[in-house]
């Protein structure tokens, strides 16, 4: 694959320095016909542009073909045209003052750029603007979109699900950082807070709604996010920013970041960015409920589980991220990009069985990027690595077994309290690799075809997957394929047709379709699609090895000791049908509106217990099992079950008052249904099927309400989002209203009381929250901002495993220099 990929690099550049170009002309003005000076002109696909004269005039050299043209200027909304280039071409642009609902470019819809209003997905965005102007995490911005579940599990650790099945260890929604996956290689969670990008070089966040499988293959399940980083040779300069800021809990929030970049010469140009912050998670220790013994073995406390803090909780949130890429541009509209990115990060953060002390987890990133007109190529290398993180519950019960075994405090709390598995390290790596091809045929059919390439190489040096030590890496491969066809038959209809195939080391071959149909107006767009998608195992559902054994992998099998079968799990897979519209309703009124139905089979379940088990696929359990003389081959693992319908609706609202002023809304709902005759929907076997079979978790109504301002100096914005009450389960995780009658495993259900192994505090969501932004451009070259997030900071509980979300107010200084 590694030859391939050589092979097609070197081909694509001979093509692309033999490309013709010719001159493109123009003038972009306002409304009123009068020229904007400095307006900047780029070749989005191409990375080239230009910047327009004192009258408004810009040239551009550029190859011929089918080009995307934006036009930008601060205070107006982008303006963005596809256009045939094939001979001196003049294309004039006139901008509007600024709104929400710009002409913006996209690329997670088709893996290259296009027209919002064209593309077929579900795409929602947040752009360099909202980004620049928030003094807060950009990640906060999501909460502000429609069809977004956005929860807050830390300070540290702000996460989103889309179309509901959440769970606190959530690998269904893939994350993507300039055309690279940007998850954890055992695990397949998003890196989230653990990525090397910093916000000053954030260009656009895009968010899919729903599966994108065939161009991001497994695991763009339920949705996907895409953070685009500046081109610095349109965005050069040094950026120092600033952050200071305090908890609702009074403790400390600091930030500084960095971004330089410059465009030397027409070759090459370069950036450089960094981050240090620092703070305190919100005060918060959960319990650990533990079955207590006396020093001679018998039952202590009367038998009863105790409750315990968290032991040596370390509320500390730290991290450094850094990243620099070099482009080099042999000719216009060919770059080489060259990438490494490098983060450390110590937090805390929410699992199915208590909270993870993160600390010291590194990533490395090498990428290097070849792009021209027709052809896309990268390669990139990922490296993940940490030492000494550890699952504080665990630990916090070996450290009260060692006490009741008559250690002393500093003895059980050394090494002793790690002895049954509580450490994870990891020292996993990865390659992948793609080549894209895209072109327009017969003049109205665009073609994108594209293979991609990963091999997964994890270690956990024998702590939490079925390896021994640093040699004994567990090596997973994968190779897929894409075929993409957009017809245009005039008029404004388009039609899509793509394909993906998929053939994975463990879970074999998976094929993949999607099909699409969109009518293009003068203000707005409709769109109708069909597609699937797969959540594919990760690593850890197919090797692990948790707690001595009584957590394994799947990928094998299970006979159990009556000799019945446990099948080794497969892909979950979603059917999803969507239609939508997006454009103007009436003068300054824009929406973006979808309705969508899935059926979703072959669920990944949580880990549960299947039963005392034999072997392991071929292999006696006791072979398998380090702990076998306790558990005696009891096995909890990952199966595939059932079917289930889920669908609802998500709306969007923009209104512009003024050029300065605007309000959004927006609106979600999501609900389910399932055959409760289909007993095997009846995942924890207790001989009926109802909604603790499936765990949708996720609230059937959620919305918000902003009004914003942007003006010349001053801008500002205020944000109501409202949550609805629902009941919450995720393995050990409960959070659920009393339900009379009902168990979860094999407790009651009984709000504000224990539920097994965790604390039932009832229900997520119930609330409203406001968040405030405002800020002053002291001049072009210095912004000061103040983002309050939870502004009245009431306590929400948003997840489990978590503190209760409190307020933090952030004050930001901004300089930047050309």
């Amino acid at each position: 694959m590694k030859h391939l990929a050589v092979m097609m690099l070197f081909f694509v550049g001979c093509i692309a320095l033999n490309a013709q170009e010719v001159t493109v002309t123009g003038k972009v003005t306002d409304e009123e016909g009068i020229g904007l000076s400095g307006a900047t002109v780029y070749a989005i696909e191409l990375g080239v542009g230009t910047t327009a004269d004192m009258d408004g005039n810009y040239e551009l050299s550029l190859p011929t073909g089918k080009v995307l043209l934006e036009a930008s200027y601060v205070g107006f909304s982008a303006s963005s045209k596809n256009v045939e280039v094939s001979g001196a071409t003049t294309i004039d642009f006139v901008l509007s003052p600024a709104s929400f609902l710009d002409e913006v470019v996209v690329y997670s819809g088709s893996k290259k750029a296009e027209k919002l209003t064209s593309s077929i997905a579900t795409v929602i965005t947040i752009g360099a603007r909202e980004i620049d102007r928030y003094a807060g995490n950009p990640a906060e911005l999501l909460a502000r979109k429609k069809g977004v579940d956005y929860f807050r599990a830390g300070i540290a650790a702000p996460a989103f699900n889309i179309r509901g099945f959440n769970s606190n260890f959530n690998s269904k929604n893939l994350q993507v950082v300039d055309n690279r996956f940007s998850s954890l290689i055992a695990t397949g969670l998003p890196m989230g807070p653990l990525t090397t990008t910093i916000k000053e070089d954030t260009e656009q966040v895009e968010l899919i709604l729903g599966p994108n499988a065939t161009l991001y293959g497994p695991n763009a399940h339920n949705g996907l996010i895409n953070t685009i980083t500046k081109d610095p040779r349109k965005h050069e300069g040094l950026t120092v920013a600033g952050n200071l800021g305090v908890t609702g809990d009074g403790d400390a929030y600091y930030s500084g970041r960095l971004r330089f970049a410059k465009k030397f010469n027409d070759k090459w140009a370069f950036k450089a960015t960094g981050e240090y912050t620092k703070a305190k998670e919100f005060h918060y220790a959960d319990s650990v409920y533990i079955d207590r013994k006396l020093a001679d073995g018998s039952p202590g406390m009367d038998g009863v589980k105790e409750a315990y803090e968290e032991f040596e909780l370390d509320n500390n949130v730290e991290f450094f991220k850094t990243e620099a890429s070099a482009y080099f541009t042999p000719k216009a509209g060919t770059d080489l990009i060259a990438t490494y990115g490098h983060s450390n990060s110590t937090y805390l953060s929410p699992t199915n069985v208590g909270r993870n002390q993160i600390i010291d987890w590194r990533i490395n990133v090498f990428q290097l990027r070849f792009n021209t007109k027709n052809f896309f190529a990268q390669t990139y290398f990922t490296t993940s690595k940490t030492d000494d993180t550890y699952s504080i519950d665990d630990r916090t019960k070996q450290y009260y077994v060692g006490i009741d075994s008559g250690l002393s405090p500093e003895e059980a709390a050394g090494e002793f309290s790690y002895l049954s598995g509580a450490r994870f390290k990891d020292d996993s790596k990865r390659w992948n690799a793609e080549v894209q091809y895209s072109n327009t045929l017969f003049e109205n059919l665009e073609l994108i075809t594209g293979i991609q390439y990963q091999k997964d190489m994890a270690n956990s040096l024998g702590t939490y997957l079925l390896d021994e030590n640093e040699d004994d890496t567990i090596d997973v491969a994968q190779l897929g394929g894409y075929l993409h066809l957009n017809y245009d038959f005039g008029s404004g209809f388009k039609a899509l047709a793509a394909a993906r195939v998929d053939n994975h080391d463990i879970y074999g071959t998976n094929f993949i379709p999607k099909l699409g149909l969109s009518k293009e107006m003068e203000k707005g767009s409709f769109r109708l699609t069909y597609g699937q998608g797969i959540a594919a195992p990760t690593i850890l559902n197919m090797y692990g090895n948790l707690f001595g054994g009584l957590i394994l992998g799947n990928a094998e099998g299970f006979t159990l000791a009556d000799g019945s079968k446990v099948d080794p799990q497969d892909v979950e897979k979603v059917s999803t049908y969507e239609i939508g519209y997006r454009g103007a309703l009436a003068d300054k009124l824009y929406t973006d509106i979808n309705a969508y139905y899935n059926v979703n089979k072959d669920f990944l379940s949580p880990v549960t217990v299947v039963g005392v088990t034999t072997h392991r696929g071929d292999t006696q359990i006791e072979e398998v099992q380090a702990a076998y003389g306790v558990y005696n081959g009891l096995v909890a693992t990952y199966i595939n079950f059932g079917e289930v319908n889920t669908y609802g609706a998500d709306l969007s609202l923009t209104y512009s008052f003024s050029p300065e002023w605007s309000m959004t809304a927006n609106y979600s709902y999501f609900d389910y249904s399932f055959d409760e005759d289909n007993m095997e929907n009846d995942f924890n076997n207790d001989g009926e099927v109802n909604f603790l079979d499936f765990l949708v978790n996720a609230p059937k109504n959620k919305g918000g309400l902003g009004i914003n301002y942007y003006g010349s100096r001053f801008f500002g914005s205020v944000f109501g989002r409202a949550v609805q009450k629902y009941n919450y389960f995720s393995s050990f995780q409960i959070a659920s209203e009393t339900l009379p009658g009902m168990t979860y495993r094999g407790v009651p259900i009984v709000e504000d009381a224990p539920s097994g192994d965790a604390y039932n505090y009832g229900p997520l969501g119930g609330f409203v929250t406001m968040d405030l932004n405002i800020g002053y451009k002291v001049s072009d070259k210095v912004t000061v901002s103040l983002a309050a997030t939870n502004l009245f900071n009431n306590e929400l509980r948003e997840f489990t495993a978590a503190p209760p979300t409190r307020g933090l107010y952030v004050l930001e200084t901004k300089i930047h220099l050309d």
